[in-house]
C-alpha cells in the first residue's frame, strides 16, 4: 500500500498520544535493535523513562532559553506523524531551527526521522519530510541540510523525492554520509 500525499499531518507530541508514542518506542527497540540510528529524529525517546517525560523534553527543546536543560544547544521542534483516517502515530520527525553547530552543520542536518517499523514501505517518510519542509519554511529556513548513510537507499530516495540536491559524501567515524540540500521555497 502506498499512501497518497496529505494522508498525514504533523503535530507536536501531546499527552493524548502517550500510549502510541510508547508503543512506537517499543516497536523500534524490538525491530531495530542492531541499528545505531534507530531513533533518528526522536530526540531522547530511547532514554526517556516514559512517554510523558519525552513529551516534556520535546516541549523544552522548542525554545532556545530551555533547550539546554535537555542537553542540547540547538532548539528544535519534534513532530508526530499522524495518519488522518485513524489518528495513528506512524512516525516521528524533528526540525532543528539552525545547524550552526559542529555536528549538525557537518552531518546531523536540519532533521531526522523514524517511521514505525510496522508502517514502513508505505511512503510515510516521503510525506513526513514533505510536511517538515513546509514547517521549515514557516520558521524562515530557506535551505535544509538533510543527510543519510550511504547504506540507507530508502532514506536517500525520500530525500531526492523531496528535492534533495546531492552536495557530497563525507566520512564520519568510519561511516560514509551523503549530504543533500533541499530548498524550502515553493
Amino acid at each position: 500500500m502506498t499512501i497518497k500525499m496529505h494522508d498525514l499531518h504533523l503535530v507536536a507530541p501531546e499527552f493524548r498520544y502517550a500510549d502510541q508514542i510508547w508503543d512506537l518506542r517499543r516497536e523500534i527497540l524490538e525491530y531495530d535493535a542492531d541499528n545505531e540510528d534507530r531513533f533518528a529524529g526522536c530526540m531522547s525517546l530511547d532514554t526517556a523513562s516514559s512517554a510523558e517525560e519525552w513529551i516534556k523534553i520535546c516541549q523544552l527543546r522548542k525554545d532556545a532559553a530551555t533547550c539546554k536543560e535537555t542537553g542540547v544547544d540547538v532548539p528544535s521542534h519534534v513532530f508526530l506523524a499522524v495518519r488522518n483516517n485513524d489518528d495513528r502515530v506512524v512516525g516521528v520527525i524533528d526540525l532543528r531551527h539552525h545547524i550552526d553547530h559542529p555536528i549538525l552543520g557537518t552531518w546531523g542536518g536540519h532533521c531526522g526521522y523514524s517511521v514505525r517499523p510496522s508502517e514502513r514501505g508505505k511512503g510515510y517518510a516521503n510525506e513526513m519530510l514533505h510536511l517538515n519542509i513546509q514547517k521549515a519554511r514557516e520558521l524562515g529556513i530557506e535551505k535544509m541540510l538533510v543527510t543519510c548513510d550511504v547504506k540507507n537507499p530508502a532514506s536517500e530516495k525520500t530525500i531526492v523525492r523531496n528535492g534533495g540536491v546531492f552536495e557530497r559524501t563525507i566520512e564520519v567515524d568510519g561511516t560514509n554520509i551523503k549530504r543533500y540540500w533541499i530548498s524550502t521555497e515553493d
